[in-house]
């Protein structure tokens, strides 16, 4: 066993070296921690940040080294033990140890959980044949650039955020793109019937073929390889490459094998603390109590990374740490550009206040409830998501007529 729990010099471990795994480990040198950090991933790279993969990465606007939170040189000047490319098999929350592949046991006085999540498959007959692809980790992105190539037929399964910026992307590079999705509408299940239109819309635009409220019967492959897919209204889509987006699920297993609380993630109250109170979790794994929504919610998105892994860092220190963020997550496809803030569920809205003109493709659409501004999503307009999120946080009733109108300053309301 490696480690010390001598109280002088503590010992965290980060399992996930995940972009809220490696803002933890900074904040905790930030904070003056002087004790042992060691942050573990199952992938060879240290970490990175996951929207490149799909966005200015693919593109090709982006060069791959920009993904990355620091270079490996960083984390040795930080004294934080950077251990890529080993998976952590077990947590012994009595014994305070992470065993990792090959034997070896890592002591703790603190663990902190950034395992993120991994990507649902796709299960249909042909899914495992050579040419269908994953987008969620960086070597998916690298295959992709090779991929997503002039003239290449493109299926793009999935019509969520990353199967709409995959499709962006392979329209970008001149590939022919077919989108399935067996909802009526791509995001129609994040953003409702009045802005999903939109985005349906823009793909159209821009040449896509969208095969909405079908999914996939069968991906045929000629010599081992895609050929096409079989959809299951019985038409046929020629394919040399389909991308499978159909969402992903919290990697939860060695929380659950530890007999932490589970539920859609690992469950962690306001200051990021699972049911054992020298383990926390932060990022996509974590399902954490929201004060300011009033409930736990799970968040998939990098703003949670980006601030979460800091707030349980602080949190682990003993520090005061309610984390209460309003939720935020953006996207760039073709010359669209969006931020959305704030957390609208289905079914939990009762109207949708557009500012601006949707056609127009420059707006700002607001999800209301009960005359309350639960999220706000800013199209091709900027500088707006701070005022939007003070709007959400506030819990103040507004006037739709002055939320609607241009000439009201958001700060003003």
């Amino acid at each position: 066993m490696t480690g010390s729990t001598a109280q002088d010099d503590p010992t965290f471990v980060i399992v996930g070296a995940s972009l809220a795994g490696a803002k933890a480990a900074e904040t905790l040198r930030d904070e003056g921690f002087t004790g042992r950090v060691v942050l573990v991933g199952e992938e060879p790279e240290p970490p990175y940040e996951r929207p490149p993969l799909s966005k200015g990465y693919l593109l090709g606007s982006d060069e791959r080294t920009a993904a990355f939170v620091h270079d490996r040189a960083w984390y040795d000047k930080q004294n934080i033990e950077l251990r890529t490319g080993v998976r952590a098999e077990a947590i012994d929350p009595g014994e305070h140890t992470v065993t990792l592949a090959g034997g070896e046991r890592l002591a703790y006085d603190k663990l902190l959980l950034t395992t993120g999540s991994v990507v649902r498959t796709l299960p249909v007959p042909g899914a495992d044949l050579a040419g269908v692809h994953y987008l969620r980790r960086i070597e998916h992105s690298d295959t992709l650039r090779g991929v997503l190539v002039e003239g290449a037929r493109v299926v793009v399964i999935g019509g969520g955020w990353i199967g709409l910026e995959v499709a962006a992307a392979a329209r970008t590079h001149g590939a022919t793109v077919t989108l399935v999705e067996i909802d009526t509408l791509p995001l129609r299940r994040v953003l409702g019937d009045e802005v999903a239109q939109a985005f349906a819309d823009l793909h159209a635009a821009h040449g896509v073929d969208l095969r909405l409220g079908t999914g996939v019967r069968e991906i045929v492959g000629e010599g081992g390889r895609v050929a096409s897919v079989t959809l299951d209204d019985g038409s046929s889509v020629p394919a040399d490459a389909v991308v499978v987006g159909v969402g992903i699920t919290p990697a939860v297993e060695l929380a659950q094998a530890a007999g932490l609380d589970v539920d859609d993630g690992v469950v962690v109250d306001a200051a990021l603390r699972t049911s054992d109170p020298d383990i926390y979790a932060a990022g996509d794994v974590a399902n954490a109590d929201n004060p300011l929504l009033g409930k736990h919610i799970r968040v998939e998105h990098w703003q949670n990374a980006l601030d979460g892994g800091p707030a349980a860092a602080r949190s682990m220190l003993g520090h005061d740490v309610v984390y209460d963020r309003v939720p935020y997550f953006f996207t760039d496809q073709y010359d669209l550009g969006m931020e959305y803030t704030g957390h609208a569920e289905p079914g939990g809205y009762d109207r949708v206040v557009f500012r601006g003109d949707v056609a127009s493709g420059e707006y700002i659409a607001f999800w209301l409830a009960d005359g309350r501004v639960l999220a706000g999503m800013n199209v091709n307009v900027w500088d707006v998501a701070e005022d939007i999120g003070r709007i959400v946080r506030s819990g103040a009733r507004v006037d739709p007529a002055r939320l609607a109108d241009p000439a009201v300053p958001l700060a003003d309301l």
